[in-house]
């Protein structure tokens, strides 16, 4: 299978050669998409170095800070065009740990969304702070609640989808950003009839640089939840092909 890892950047230059090195320790097949918001600490040129050393590493260069949803978006459409079979979504920071590749991998196999998951057997978040914890429990009920959708972890950033699923749910039309990009897919995908499955995963906090939470983003994630239960957002019509389920698959 071939596969594209989409990494956005922005000023993580000091994770980026530690993680491309780490990423194909473990993912030695894959290939590796930067998308980087003309990081102002250089990331995008340091990344233009690995990419002319190292031809399983490609680069999207933007104009500004435009966004996470709009950087996995564009590097959803790359995938496609380059004709990869499948697409991972992974942070720069580390806090998606690259350990859990092959088990991404082997469980897309017989997945069409494989969702790396905080709140299943097996998966935890031990550096958060209490409030944090609240915060993304709460979100994650609220939106399974809301929506229907079949995870436990419905806003987890660590992913992988087939080309069947980018294909059919229409990326023009996503508009959201953070948590709530990661909560429109996964409803967008529930909504197709594709199979998703959750693997266990120890989520950490980025080792080096500021976190991007903000009260922004937590915002956003309640409004689009709550227009989608309410029908005011756009939404593909539906492939009936598919059976959705959530399938546990065991941490080796």
């Amino acid at each position: 299978m071939k596969t594209l890892i989409i990494i956005p950047t922005y000023n993580e230059y000091d994770n980026l050669r530690p993680l491309l090195e780490t990423v194909f320790s473990y993912a030695p097949q894959s290939d590796l998409l930067i998308v980087d918001d003309n990081s102002p600490d250089g990331t995008g040129q340091l990344a233009d170095q690995f990419a002319a050393e190292d031809p399983r590493v490609h680069v999207l260069h933007r104009a500004g800070k435009l966004g996470l949803g709009t950087a996995y978006v564009a590097g959803f459409k790359y995938s496609i065009e380059h004709n990869y079979d499948a697409a991972f979504e992974m942070d720069a920071d580390f806090s998606h740990d690259p350990k859990y590749l092959p088990a991404f991998l082997k469980a897309i196999e017989t997945a069409d969304l494989v969702i790396g998951s905080r709140y299943i057997p097996g998966g935890s978040t031990p550096n958060w702070s209490f409030i944090r914890r609240c915060i993304s429990g709460c979100g994650n009920i609220f939106a399974r609640f809301m929506l229907h959708i079949p995870v436990k972890d419905c806003t987890a950033g660590f992913r992988c989808y087939r080309r069947e699923v980018l294909e059919s749910i229409d990326l023009d039309t996503i508009q959201s950003q953070g948590y709530a990009f990661q909560i429109e897919l996964a409803y967008r995908v529930m909504k197709q009839g594709f199979r998703i499955t959750e693997i266990p995963i120890t989520f950490m906090d980025r080792r080096v640089g500021q976190s991007k939470m903000s009260r922004k983003i937590v915002i956003e994630a309640f409004t689009y939840v709550t227009r989608a239960r309410l029908g005011k957002v756009p939404m593909p019509s539906p492939a009936l092909r598919k059976q959705t389920s959530r399938v546990e698959v065991a941490q080796k």
